[in-house]
């Protein structure tokens, strides 16, 4: 056996030991304090342990109190916890969808020449619109921004342009879309903003 082994078995019997002591002396202390004053009747000494064991009470009841509040503050932790988990439980998934309908939005742009391109775009534009309605069932909407107040919040200034005909701090125009899950902000959307 290692030398540090046996300095922790000789440091765990020595606090046992200790401990045993301890006890020993807090029961002596429990009955001298009861015991120890010979002049007192029988009915002082019943009141003495009376009022001993009203005091052992009433840190049992308020060692409880604190237990019960710690537990109750625990469970609607972990409500709250779930309840979010259960909202937000398809934001990976949404976020790693968002260059997905980028790319839809881009290849929808391209304008199409021939027959067979303007098919393949309206095949592209049903694959797009399902996915749009399933990830809206699932809570993703676009961020509103063209138009808009500027909300550091919700948008990403990249650029900056003066337009006199138009108010401070409006969004000119939307670079990037930007999507939310609920009230959370997946992505901001990246906006040309009026100095």
């Amino acid at each position: 056996m290692s030398k540090t082994n046996e300095t922790k078995e000789q440091t765990v019997e020595e606090n046992a030991v200790v401990e045993e002591q301890l006890n020993e002396q807090e029961e002596k202390v429990d009955s001298e304090a009861v015991e120890a004053i010979p002049e007192l009747t029988v009915e002082e000494q019943h009141q003495a342990e009376i009022t001993a064991l009203e005091q052992k009470l009433d840190e049992a009841e308020s060692r409880f109190l604190r237990l019960r509040a710690d537990y109750d503050n625990l469970k609607r932790r972990s409500q709250t916890e779930r309840v979010a988990q259960e909202k937000y439980r398809s934001q990976n998934l949404l976020t790693d969808l968002l260059p997905v309908l980028d790319n839809f939005e881009r290849a929808l742009q391209v304008e199409a020449t021939t027959e067979d391109a303007e098919s393949m775009k309206k095949g592209i534009d049903m694959v797009y619109r399902s996915l749009i309605e399933a990830t809206t069932k699932e809570g993703l909407e676009p961020v509103a921004s063209e138009g808009e107040a500027f909300d550091p919040n919700i948008h990403h200034a990249v650029m900056q342009e003066q337009d006199d005909s138009k108010e401070q701090g409006i969004v000119l125009q939307e670079l990037q879309k930007g999507y939310k899950l609920k009230d959370r902000v997946l992505r901001p959307a990246m906006v040309k903003v009026n100095e």
